[in-house]
């Protein structure tokens, strides 16, 4: 037993010397850029400050939801009426129980990074950790947890049709030196079989054909770019790829907005035809395009009618045609307007499949032009990171990567960045240590 490690000390993840070396001299320290996030830019221009825990650590967060109700806590104590103590109180016996699942070692991160917090969170200590928490928060606000976190620069999530109001305030604001910027979502306008489809292009402006609608989009796509946009996001099932003509969409089109629902081949002809449009206007204005798919949400429907999307509901889906996404890839490529491209699905299956795709687009253009995303949502694990890290080292370029995002709605979870950057120093220092990679620290420092 004098062997056995302390749970997560200084060394937590990192397996050899040169694990430790690489990490505590030279990943530790760097910057972070969150490159896709779905913080409120309301909520960091008006610099909230939170009450308490739960509303930091709970509130909207999908993943302790589903751990919440996979544990058997009622709704009530989750996203229910009941006071914000009690939520607390019953995430605290369910983390307690949660061994193997990131959330217990990133709530851990969280507690002693942000809080000081050194011991062991459960049912026992909860309320301890409710009153150091609660008082250390009186000191803590939106911006000052984005800056103590060492962040540079994040781009949130925005709507083609958001005013981007906050987005100005935060620019214009002097005291604030983190960049904040717009990324450009368009999967609303993409949604041509949704049932509130035409309501939404009232809210874009007004639609009155496909080619208004490209116009619109594009016009807002560069007034997002006039704000310091530069990237895109598209969620999906499946990168679509249907060719149609430019006739056969706006016939699409023009049945929808009389009231006919397009049958499942139409609307992937519809997507296929805008995701193009789009995906030649980010590489005209230099966007990059981040395709994330392999997905299939809002499973329970009740649950849905309760509470809405982003509820904890979704589930990875069935593996992606990859053919299809390498056909959609190549039109771009082969009239020299495929933007610099990050591709992402929920199931870990493709990783292989969308490593080597994204080698088949490559060129001087950009270091991974097209390259294999960061471990997403049901893979950002110790073994799914691991996974990604090493099929993307094997088959791609992983010195090109560019690397961990939070894809989180809290502003306590920059410590994603440590728990990845603390996983691939492991990787790598493992690799140097079994003679697999030269001690070339001016070399592996950059991987």
């Amino acid at each position: 037993m004098t062997d056995m490690k302390r749970f997560m000390d200084e060394d937590f993840l990192l397996s050899s010397e040169t694990a430790k070396h690489l990490y505590h001299d030279i990943a530790e320290g760097m910057p972070i850029i969150d490159y896709h996030c779905h913080l409120d830019p309301r909520e960091i221009f008006e610099d909230r400050q939170f009450e308490n825990i739960t509303q930091v650590w709970l509130g909207g967060d999908h993943y302790k939801w589903r751990l919440m109700r996979s544990a058997g806590v009622e709704e009530e104590y989750i996203t229910g009426n009941a006071s914000d103590r009690e939520k607390f109180q019953k995430w605290a016996e369910t983390l307690s129980l949660a061994i193997g699942n990131p959330l217990y070692h990133w709530s851990h991160l969280e507690l002693r990074r942000y809080f000081g917090y050194e011991g062991i969170l459960n049912g026992d200590t909860a309320q301890e950790v409710w009153d150091l928490c609660n008082e250390k928060l009186k000191n803590m606000t939106a911006r000052s947890l984005i800056v103590d976190s060492g962040v540079k620069c994040l781009c949130t999530t925005d709507d083609p049709a958001d005013s981007l109001e906050w987005h100005q305030k935060i620019a214009a604001d002097p005291g604030f030196s983190v960049k904040v910027l717009p990324s450009f979502r368009p999967d609303k306008a993409l949604g041509i079989e949704k049932a509130d489809y035409t309501d939404y292009l009232q809210r874009l402006g007004g639609i009155g054909s496909f080619a208004e609608l490209t116009g619109k989009l594009k016009e807002r796509l560069a007034f997002f770019v006039s704000l310091g946009c530069r990237v895109s996001d598209h969620g999906m099932e499946a990168v679509p790829f249907a060719p149609v003509t430019a006739e056969e969409a706006e016939a699409i089109f023009a049945r929808r907005l009389s009231g006919i629902l397009p049958s499942a081949q139409e609307a992937k002809q519809f997507r296929t035809a805008l995701l193009l449009e789009l995906g030649r206007e980010y590489h005209r204005l230099g966007i990059v395009m981040q395709l994330h798919f392999g997905v299939i949400r809002d499973n329970s429907q009740r649950v849905f009618r309760a509470l809405g999307p982003d509820a904890g509901i979704d589930s990875i889906g069935d593996a992606p045609s990859v053919k299809e996404l390498a056909a959609f890839l190549n039109a771009l490529d082969e009239t020299g307007e495929l933007p610099k491209t990050i591709l992402y699905s929920l199931n870990p299956n493709d990783n292989a499949a969308l490593v080597t795709v994204a080698g088949a687009f490559q060129n001087s253009e950009a270091v991974c032009k097209v390259q294999h995303g960061s471990a997403w949502w049901f893979n950002d694990h110790k073994a799914g990171m691991q996974e990604q890290l090493r099929t993307l080292a094997a088959d791609g370029f992983l010195a090109g990567s560019v690397g961990m995002l939070t894809d989180s709605r809290s502003f306590l979870s920059y410590t994603r960045h440590e728990y990845f950057r603390r996983i691939l120093c492991d990787l790598v220092g493992t690799w140097v240590e079994n003679g697999e990679y030269p001690r070339d620290e001016k070399r592996s420092g950059r991987s």
